[in-house]
């Protein structure tokens, strides 16, 4: 591509409404360009480097002897609706109706109809196993689209799906396509890591999430400093610190005015965070409970839904909590109260502890558990740093992660509510075993720039760059300068080299910032020294030049792109 003559542009300045490293950079680079809220269009440069990834990705499906497929984006509701999923997406689902008032959705997920194409072929236990896959758009009404393409409503992605007559050959498949995503990965130039995830809405047996360890990562990621436990903090479990009880002592209520939070009743009673219960009402599938955990500690969220087996769950509102304490927000206590009680499990360990009243300004001191009833006792917390991990005696550090691709062992869940079955050797019916498989392409374009980049701009990997090689030009009305570039750009591209000729009327400044800013891993610079019969030749990863003569550099640049 000679720069003259193609749609190309930069950003001088940082873009104002982008809060993550890679959507200002994709942005200022003119690679994307955002046109609403969690929307963006791909330019030029931006589609060859999500074409690149789109390629990496299928040469490792095809290698695991997946077919190919194209599902429409613009779905009849029904489908959803026969699963259960409607439901559960909620309002993060994109709904219209066509002219004779029909319902439709914008694909935000393709399960229920890969199972219908199934089962066009899917009779027989003869009939598997097999693996369809297809990359294109998904859409999601996110309630707050942020961290540029990282969480957007309209996305790229590949999903598959393998189609198995038992949970073990389901998991020979599952292992396949298991060690392509760790293929893909690699080939991107991820720094990433497996962690066991929850299932969420896909449902199933078994979740595991890839994830590009970043700073701007949404998620938090568990490991261990001692062995390869790894984690979403979303699952991760925790071991709780079994201690010897004090000597049981007196009840008794104290009076805490204006100490609502956990912080300042920490400061008026003179007493560490972890001899506080927390007390938090929650709406859970339409009813409420008092969910407890130690002071020191958050409640995990999504342990307390599955625990529960809850399609929605909602910290209570203000109204709703003072109206079932009887008390101001913040003085809440499980003492007393007509609503169920939810206890983490550490709690047993726990003696003369303090809760709240159930009375404004007012709580209690020396708390047992035999002072309340509790109807389920369970892991509902977060884990912390340097717990213990649940795998050996080390301790747990996090990280943060950008979630790129997902794999789940589905089991029978959509095959038996949509019937997806087949005949096995003895002529009885079966529901087939599936497995599911999805991985984000602009996720992965995302993650690889908070990655690789530097104060000038993105630094892309051989692999997915949009062109492998720039060549600079400085004077183009310097004839032998002029020669020299288009010989060397057109012998480039000749071999199979994707190589990008900046032959602008600009200063050589602005070139060489733009080379920079938009990631190129090698650039040659084509200047007065060609009289000399040298270019410059320069890696984006390092700061210097080096000078090679005009007959080398096209070896040079060769073993370098190898």
């Amino acid at each position: 591509m000679k720069l003259s003559e193609n749609f190309f542009y930069t950003l001088r300045e940082d873009v104002k409404d982008e809060e993550s490293v890679s959507g200002n950079l994709l942005v200022k680079s003119g690679m994307f360009k955002k046109v609403g809220n969690g929307i963006y269009m791909k330019l030029p440069l931006g589609q060859k480097v999500v074409e690149n990834v789109k390629n990496i990705i299928r040469e490792c499906m095809n290698e695991t002897g997946a077919k190919e497929v194209t599902m429409p984006m613009l779905l009849p509701i029904e489908l959803f609706q026969k699963s259960g999923r409607y439901e559960a997406f909620g309002p993060s689902i994109f709904k219209l109706n066509d002219r004779y008032n029909r319902p439709y959705v914008l694909g935000p997920t393709h399960e229920e109809f890969f199972v219908l194409a199934a089962t066009m072929k899917s009779h027989s236990y003869k009939d598997f196993p097999y693996t369809l896959y297809q990359i294109g758009n998904k859409y999601r009404d996110e309630v707050r689209p942020r961290l540029g393409l990282i969480r957007t409503r309209e996305f790229t992605m590949k999903d598959a799906y393998s189609f198995d007559i038992n949970q073990e050959e389901s998991d020979k498949s599952y292992q396949k396509q298991f060690d392509a995503y760790n293929k893909i990965c690699k080939k991107v130039g991820l720094n990433y890591v497996v962690v066991r995830a929850d299932t969420g809405v896909m449902g199933g047996l078994l979740s595991e999430e890839f994830q590009a360890i970043t700073d701007t990562g949404e998620d938090i990621l568990v490991l261990c400093d001692n062995c390869n436990y790894s984690s979403n903090i979303e699952v991760s479990r925790c071991i709780d610190k079994e201690i010897d009880k004090e000597p049981k002592q007196k009840l008794e209520k104290v009076y805490t005015p204006n100490a609502g939070t956990i912080e300042e009743i920490s400061k008026f009673l003179g007493k560490p965070k972890d001899k506080f219960v927390k007390t938090l009402i929650y709406k859970i599938n339409n009813d409420f409970y008092a969910c407890l955990v130690p002071g020191d500690r958050e409640i995990n969220e999504t342990k307390l839904a599955k625990l529960l087996k809850a399609q929605e769950i909602n910290l209570a509102e203000a109204e709703d909590v003072m109206r079932i304490t009887k008390a101001n927000v913040g003085f809440a206590g499980p003492i007393g109260l007509n609503i169920p009680v939810i206890m983490d499990s550490a709690i047993k360990y726990m003696s003369n502890f303090i809760v709240g009243a159930n009375e404004t300004d007012y709580h209690y001191t020396n708390v047992n558990i035999e002072d309340f009833k509790v109807e389920i006792i369970d892991d509902i917390k977060n884990v912390k740093e340097g717990d213990k991990c649940p795998n050996c005696q080390g301790h747990l550090i996090f990280k943060k992660g950008i979630e790129v691709g997902n794999t789940f062992k589905l089991g029978t869940k959509y095959s038996e509510s949509l019937g997806l079955n087949y005949l096995d050797e003895n002529n009885e019916l079966k529901p087939v075993v599936m497995g599911c498989y999805g991985i984000g392409v602009e996720r992965i374009v995302a993650a690889v720039v908070e990655q690789n980049n530097d104060e000038k701009g993105i630094i892309w990997p051989m692999s997915i760059a949009p062109y492998k090689v720039g060549i600079v030009l400085i004077d183009s009305k310097d004839t032998k300068q002029l020669e020299t570039a288009n010989n060397l750009y057109n012998t480039l591209n000749s071999m199979g080299i994707e190589t990008i000729l900046d032959d602008r009327k600009e200063r050589p400044g602005v070139k060489f910032n733009d080379m920079d800013l938009i990631g190129i891993p090698i650039r040659i610079t084509v200047g007065k020294k060609v009289n000399d019969n040298l270019v410059e030749l320069k890696r984006r990863t390092e700061k210097e030049n080096i000078d090679i003569s005009i007959e080398k550099i096209i070896e040079n640049i060769e073993k370098m792109c190898k």
